[in-house]
């Protein structure tokens, strides 16, 4: 048999991984790795830039970083890592071949040169157009044409995925229904396909413009279809960084589901319903109706809300239920403090899914809402907000996976272990306090686009409370102290791929192996947890539904200030 349909056993794991799929699934997630340092390093002078004690920058400069942080830190870190975990989640949870490596070579490919291609066009002062690039703001053409490939190659990726699956099925290498892993991977999948769709109906178009072939695009059309795809590729985050929990979950605790038809169900809302989030960029737009913008941010939402809750209900309760069968019953909340504490893989995604629930989830909702959202859209509230889902919540989610995959993937031992013990502490709670005190200012009216909240020469100056300078200063240091964080994870990562003791990697064979181990058979099983015996887990839900009730209503309460009644 050829060398590209060659499988190796991994001896910690038993996890089996097809030679082609492995070598493209370190080639993603070391870009993305590399994308992650760079959009780090520029985020690091973006927020000594807004501390108004420093201003580090001047406001070109600013801007220029700002783009280049945005599109590095929320498409190609995240998108690059993306493509890894839908490679694993098919191949090597399927036990199956990669389908057509070669032409996933050649979508890595189309990722790389894009993404290189959109970095050096910014970089040269060409295309300082933020993440969001709205017309009638010019970017040079190759901006939106790197963009465009790199776009092209990550719906390559996709397709190999369910490829794959196809692959899976007609080889028989799994029995029944694919793995819930699996299913939250293609929930992904489904969502990117649409994304990406979204992303070539309006950036094609907006690249002939920039080229000269086409003389007008109206805003308001391309803010519409471009949020189709500015947005929904965050939902992609959510669906994948969900279905890493399910998977550290088993990894850690061999976890099953506490219902996989109550969680695939909650993957379905997702498929459904989670990409109408994208209107509450929109609200403010005039030239949409109001019975659009409730519908989206209101009935329908809703049901999105309901399957983010399922999930942060379903996933903590797994692992209550596992470790109360390993005895943890004293008392509400044994099974959490005997937790491997200690073990990055699993402090990293608790940490994610408390940050992603209690800071994103509840912000999400109430900046959702019409007219609640009025108060804070082009505030500091809003990157408050994406920096807890997307950050908190989906890149803490993949750093926590890359710990566990650097022995059982690169079988390499990871160096400084004392160093990737506190690093998500680091990262995970820095950047808590950053989302709190951004949201803060926010709140208090800060503008999310200004580099100089004094507007300092301004015609007609405006003065923001003490209180809104205190916020500033708190979010910037608490950058800097999560910046720190993910220097932690880069040395630890990177460090082990290059000095880190060398593993037993098994022998490749022909053959595909028998499912043994308990890592593998929770990953793979569909075995059901008997019944709901997690009431710490309940508890803590009660306290989040609490908690957001008291934020919903004080927001409606906060609202009913702005406009006097007299």
């Amino acid at each position: 048999m050829a060398n590209s349909e060659q499988f190796r056993v991994c001896p910690r794991t038993g996890l089996q991984y097809h030679k082609s799929a492995e070598a493209l699934i370190k080639a993603n997630a070391f870009v993305a790795v590399v994308f992650l340092l760079i959009g780090g390093l520029l985020a690091l002078v973006i927020a000594l830039t807004r501390w108004q004690a420093i201003h580090l920058v001047q406001a070109d400069t600013f801007y220029m970083l700002l783009t280049a942080h945005g599109l590095d830190m929320l498409a190609f870190w995240v998108i690059f890592f993306e493509i890894a975990v839908l490679y694993f989640c098919s191949s090597t949870l399927l036990r199956c071949r990669l389908a057509t490596p070669r032409l996933a070579w050649v979508g890595f490919a189309l990722m790389l040169i894009g993404s290189v291609m959109v970095n050096v066009t910014v970089f040269k002062g060409d295309s300082t157009v933020m993440f969001t690039s709205y017309v009638p703001l010019p970017g040079h053409w190759s901006f939106y044409l790197g963009l465009i490939l790199f776009a092209v190659g990550a719906l390559i990726g996709c397709f190999i995925f369910l490829g794959t699956l196809v692959v899976a099925k007609a080889e028989k290498t799994y029995e029944g229904s694919i793995p819930l892993v699996t299913f939250g991977a293609l929930t992904a999948c489904i969502i990117a396909v649409f994304t990406i769709a979204s992303g070539a109906i309006i950036l094609i178009p907006t690249f002939l413009w920039a080229a000269g072939y086409i003389s007008h695009i109206d805003p308001l059309m391309y803010r519409t279809i471009w949020w189709a795809f500015g947005h929904s590729s965050q939902q992609i985050n959510v669906s994948a960084h969900v279905a890493v929990w399910y998977a550290i979950a088993a990894i850690v605790f061999g976890a099953k589901p506490m219902s996989e038809k109550v969680s695939r169900g909650a993957f379905l809302l997702y498929i459904l319903f989670l990409q109408l989030a994208s209107a509450h960029h929109l609200l403010s737009d005039p030239g949409l109706s109001v019975e659009w913008k409730v519908f989206n941010t209101s009935y329908a939402m809703y049901l999105a809300v309901l399957a983010s809750m399922i999930h942060g209900l379903t996933v903590p309760g797994a692992i209550e239920i596992a470790q109360r069968e390993k005895g943890y019953t004293r008392g509400l909340f044994e099974w959490v403090r005997k937790a491997p504490w200690g073990n990055p893989v699993f402090s990293g995604m608790f940490i994610s899914l408390f940050g992603f629930g209690f800071l994103g989830g509840i912000s999400g909702v109430m900046m959702g809402t019409e007219q609640l959202n009025m108060i804070i859209h082009n505030t500091l509230y809003v990157p408050g907000h994406f920096h807890a889902t997307v950050v908190i919540g989906t890149t803490l989610a993949f750093m926590s996976l890359t710990y566990f995959l650097i022995p059982t993937l690169f079988n390499r031992e990871v160096i400084l272990p004392g160093l990737a013990k506190w690093q998500p502490y680091v990262f995970g709670l820095g950047m808590a306090l950053f989302c709190l005190a951004m949201m803060g200012a926010g709140t208090l009216g800060v503008p999310r686009r200004h580099w100089d909240i004094t507007f300092a020469g301004a015609a007609l100056p405006y003065e923001f409370p003490g209180a809104a300078l205190l916020m500033i200063a708190t979010f910037a240091v608490a950058g800097v102290i999560a910046v720190i964080g993910g220097g932690m994870y880069v040395l630890v990562t990177v460090g082990s791929l290059l000095w880190g003791k060398r593993l037993d990697a098994g022998v490749y064979s022909s053959e595909t192996s028998v499912l043994k181990m308990p890592v593998v058979s929770a990953l793979t099983g569909h075995g059901q947890a008997a019944g709901f015996a997690a009431p710490g887990t309940f508890v803590v839900a009660m306290v989040f539904l609490t908690a957001f009730v008291l934020y919903y209503f004080v927001n409606w309460k906060y609202l009913s200030t702005v406009w006097g009644i007299a």
